[in-house]
């Protein structure tokens, strides 16, 4: 089939005498996660990981991906005609490499400029010396017969109970950050800023509760780009109230033909290049990071409060999880996908649960080798009283937005799997006892988790910690923790109280294991001192550690009273909910270890 689509596309290439065709992983917002229609390079690769970018040419076809993919991707185009370019290893170009290579002066290349950021179509530009950039042709669409049709679900208003803030609160802030910037317009188009700024909601992206929409803001009203199906009578009212115009989804592209001679605030790396390119000249662009994008990373009081509630939910409904599956396993038939709906079950009984905020990852033994392995109707593995079960869920509540690993025990583990277990519990613990300076970032504190393993020679080929929304995007900038930057994450911002941060060290044995445990935490201030304020990280995840794969032989003192006082107040917040059959386990699995 990929080859058919290949040929087909060649066809097309052809004729339009486009030498190199390039299909990202995006849709017109630069989302992390599209929606069917957006799904082009899965459908002309057959590579279903969510990051991804494709080039093909008249004969070579590559695909790019990062370590969290390698063993995937590469099971997945096995017998097709797509080479894996793993990112970041040695002797692997990047895309621009492989395209200054590629192309000569007088070559074309072309892409649909709606899914490609501004910055990257300029790097285009500068690195491409006379190769023609033809940025207005969706050339996978054109072959794609049965495409998905694009969606549009009712928006809705999230009440200033969970957001604690209103929205005129919130445009008022972004339009003084609009002032120091010399700004008189600000065009956005990154849909979680968007429905941040205006406390709405919706179902357009999946497991991202966000609205397809684009937003123009001026310093004394504005416009929202959005279909009519998204608005109820109610929410269309709720906009307008907020001084803002309402027009169809498609004209941002015609009213912004139109924007002369203003000064112009957006952010080339989160606009895509089609409608950069059609400003006009007339207009000074001032590219800084959206305003928006930083202030929802700080959550305020109520929207912490909120949170700690929705740890507590999730956690109820994963260590009842952990309860059944730690006690059934061998006595019932489970295999990934079954156990994975089972916790979804779980989670859809506590009240407020709106859904997953990403696919789960439920991966046995070696599948967990692959870090966002995805079982499928396909392709799955039988869960056995054995080895290391691993799962990544999280869930969408109006008190905010989860994500979770653990990794289970079933049976008899090797001295490796433990020894490794414990490593990773070690370096999570680790991280999340940080007491540091404001001013440091995520690259300061990522050996804190990184260090137990690289004094061992191993590592992990992902960042340690991310960002997470409120009740929106589970990734989400400017906040990280990894051990360098890197040119897709070039916004290391300072750690500021009310960051909500992952903190997930693993490691990913191929072919024999994986292991991962991760903790939500929110940045908060410690004391203050002639030294300066000091910061620390609060857990917000609440869910038992396997102790049996603990083995405090490799652990220091510290450790293990680091892993007590968390299972202390896992037990303390998590077994009044539980049934007495619950809580006596929770009590045994959350037992203090001695050194």
């Amino acid at each position: 089939m990929i080859k058919q689509r290949l040929s087909a596309l060649r066809g097309l290439m052809e004729a339009r005498g486009v030498d190199a065709y390039l299909v990202p992983t995006s849709d017109f917002h630069g989302s992390e996660y599209v929606a069917p229609y957006f799904k082009c390079r899965k459908f002309i690769s057959g590579f279903t990981g969510s990051a991804g970018t494709a080039i093909i040419t008249k004969n070579e076809a590559c695909l790019w991906t990062d370590g969290r993919y390698f063993v995937q991707a590469a099971k997945e185009l096995e017998g097709t005609e797509f080479i894996l370019m793993r990112m970041g290893e040695p002797g692997v170009p990047t895309v621009e490499e492989y395209l200054k290579s590629h192309l000569t002066a007088g070559q074309s290349l072309a892409f649909d400029g709606r899914v490609v950021s501004s910055a990257m179509g300029e790097k285009f530009e500068n690195d491409l010396e006379g190769v023609n950039l033809v940025y207005d042709c969706d050339l996978v669409g054109d072959i794609w017969k049965d495409r998905p049709a694009l969606t549009s679900k009712p928006a809705w208003i999230l009440e200033e109970k969970w957001t604690g803030e209103s929205a005129s609160s919130k445009l008022a802030r972004v339009r003084a950050k609009m002032e120091d910037a010399g700004a008189d317009v600000h065009v956005l188009t990154s849909l979680d800023d968007i429905v941040w700024m205006l406390n709405l909601r919706g179902d357009d992206v999946p497991c991202n509760p966000v609205v397809l929409s684009y937003l123009v803001l001026t310093m004394d009203g504005g416009t929202l780009y959005v279909m009519d199906s998204a608005l109820t009578k109610e929410v269309r009212s709720y906009v307008e109230g907020l001084g803002l115009s309402i027009r169809s989804y498609e004209s941002i592209y015609d009213d912004a033909k139109e924007i002369r001679g203003q000064n112009i605030l957006l952010e080339c790396g989160h606009t895509n290049y089609a409608l950069c390119r059609i400003l006009s000249d007339s207009n000074s662009l001032k590219d800084n990071m959206n305003p928006a994008s930083l202030m929802k990373a700080v959550k305020n009081e109520t929207e912490m409060a909120n949170i700690r509630k929705a740890h507590i939910k999730d956690g109820i409904a994963v260590t009842k999880y952990l309860y059944w599956l730690k006690t059934n396993i061998g006595k019932l038939p489970m295999d990934e996908l079954s156990v994975a709906e089972k916790l979804e079950e779980f989670r859809r009984e506590q009240e407020g649960y709106l859904g997953p905020s990403f696919d789960t990852i439920s991966a046995y033994g070696p599948n967990a080798a692959m870090c966002h392995y995805c079982a499928t109707p396909e392709s799955y593995s039988v869960l056995e009283p054995r080895g290391l079960y691993l799962v990544d869920s999280g869930g969408q509540y109006y008190e905010g937005t989860t994500d979770i690993t653990r990794t289970v025990a079933l049976g008899e583990l090797t001295d490796e799997e433990k020894l490794h277990f414990t490593l990773t519990a070690m370096g999570m613990l680790r991280l999340g006892n940080a007491r540091f300076l404001h001013g440091c970032t995520g690259v300061n504190l990522d050996y804190l988790a990184r260090g137990v393993y690289w004094e061992r020679g191993l590592n992990f080929n992902h960042g340690t910690g991310h960002g997470v929304g409120y009740l929106l995007n589970v990734h989400e900038r400017p906040n990280g923790v990894r051990w360098k930057l890197a040119a897709a994450h070039p916004e290391q911002e300072v750690f500021e109280e009310g960051m909500l941060t992952s903190d997930e060290p693993g490691i990913y044995i191929e072919g024999s294991h994986g292991i991962r445990t991760e903790n939500l935490m929110l940045c908060r201030k410690d004391v203050k001192n002639e030294y300066g304020q000091f910061m620390r990280f609060e857990f917000v995840t609440l869910a038992p550690i396997d102790l049996d794969a603990i083995c405090t032989e490799y652990m220091e003192a510290g450790d293990v009273e680091l892993l007590n006082c968390y299972h202390r107040e896992v037990y303390e917040k998590i077994s009044p909910y539980l049934t007495e059959e619950e809580r006596e386990w929770l009590k045994a699995y959350t037992r203090p270890l001695r050194k």
